[in-house]
């Protein structure tokens, strides 16, 4: 019998990593399966844009997976026991239970209400496609007419604000955060930012804690409202419940605990990438939820898998990246420069040059997605016997 590996998730954790074992472990002895609620590749850093009204390019996973053996489950994931080592998964057809000997866990997030009344019901985000494509529709409804207000002043809530109003000029846009928008930035890039938002007509609240949201709009602090036909919810993530009612140890937000090697600390024949892990980047800080933390996570995360099944050693993949790259609409953009601790250095690449870099990074996520070896020839390693592995693992 085959050795079964299940990803759960194909978002930029979960589809690179199962490509990457695919081409790393040998078929005769290792059966991948990827479990995904979305038959394509759904890029996230883009769904802003699907929001404003552009059109975006379907990534099916079967042609992505075309020729590494990958078996394709499209369903939701609706339960995982750790301690049995299944999954429970439900589609169109009815609900199955599948069984792991190694699970690696990138479920990644959605959009955190924070317990704001109102939010669930009165307010959209643009943390998956069918949420992207609601806000569309909605905003169509506006047509050229409406006032649309964003809640969150860090990167989603920055692109998704500039994207809507340089996609629909005729729309009043506003955006509310409880700090200051981009304050992390540094000083040069927030200049740039606010340039941009005063180009866009975009107004500012800052300092405003939200304390509803309703069909007239958000009330903050002090009892105000702002007025929105459209609220747009952008004030942080969250993790699926699933992975704190599987048995696994998790942080208070529920993220899956793990150690540098991303291996789980309670059950070690899980492992986890992308927002579902609870990692610390090399500068001892966690490491924020983003598509740079996916990216990291799932190489270090895919190593070690590869390492632990093969008897191989099993290297460090660096826990760190050199900035923000944060779209100002489709003409515009700033790239903030960070040093090893993660705080913004003065520098900052702004205007037609960041766009550029900016579109790069979004073509070369996907292509790397895609092709997780980066083109080079498989090189497929047999696995050593179960025994060895269990031993090699409690040693690590």
């Amino acid at each position: 019998m085959r050795h079964r590996i299940i990803v759960l998730g194909a978002g930029y954790a979960g589809a690179a990593s199962a490509g990457h074992l695919a081409r790393r472990l040998h078929p005769d002895d290792v059966e991948i399966t990827v479990v995904s609620a979305d038959p394509d590749f759904v890029e996230r850093m883009r769904l802003h844009q699907l929001a404003a009204g552009q059109e975006l390019r379907r990534l099916p996973l079967t042609r992505m997976f075309a020729g590494t053996g990958i078996r394709l489950r499209v369903a939701r994931v609706t339960a995982l026991d750790a301690d049995r080592r299944t999954v429970t998964v439900t589609d169109g057809k009815g609900t199955d239970q599948l069984e792991y000997d190694t699970l690696l866990y990138t479920l990644g997030s959605t959009s955190a209400d924070h317990g704001v009344p109102g939010v669930d019901e009165h307010a959209f985000n643009v943390a998956d496609r069918p949420s992207a494509q609601r806000l569309r529709e909605r905003l169509d409804e506006l047509g050229d007419r409406g006032r649309v207000t964003v809640v969150g002043g860090n990167l989603t809530g920055i692109e998704a604000a500039t994207e809507i109003a340089e996609s629909r000029p005729g729309l009043r846009v506003a955006l509310a955060t409880s700090g200051e928008v981009g304050g992390w930035l540094g000083d040069k890039a927030r200049r740039h930012l606010l340039r941009a938002f005063d180009r866009l007509g975009i107004a500012i609240h800052q300092q405003t804690t939200v304390d509803g949201v309703d069909a007239a709009g958000v009330h903050v602090d002090g009892g105000s409202v702002l007025p929105a036909d459209v609220t747009v919810w952008a004030a942080g993530f969250a993790t699926h419940p699933i992975a704190a009612a599987s048995g696994l140890e998790v942080e208070e937000n529920g993220q899956i605990t793990v150690d540098r090697m991303m291996r789980s600390v309670s059950h070690p024949e899980v492992y986890a990438a992308g927002d579902s892990a609870h990692a610390i980047g090399d500068n001892g800080a966690p490491l924020p939820m983003s598509c740079a933390s996916a990216n990291l996570t799932r190489a270090q995360a895919t190593a070690t898998v590869v390492g632990d099944l093969t008897g191989r050693e099993v290297s460090k993949a660096p826990l760190f990246y050199p900035g923000n790259c944060v779209s100002l609409g489709g003409k515009d953009a700033l790239f903030q420069v960070v040093d090893g601790e993660a705080r913004s250095k003065s520098w900052a690449l702004r205007g037609w040059a960041a766009t550029r870099v900016k579109a790069a990074v979004l073509r070369t996520v996907t292509w790397n997605t895609g092709n997780p070896t980066y083109g080079l020839p498989s090189r497929r390693r047999r696995l050593t016997p179960g025994p060895v592995r269990a031993a090699k693992a409690v040693a690590d």
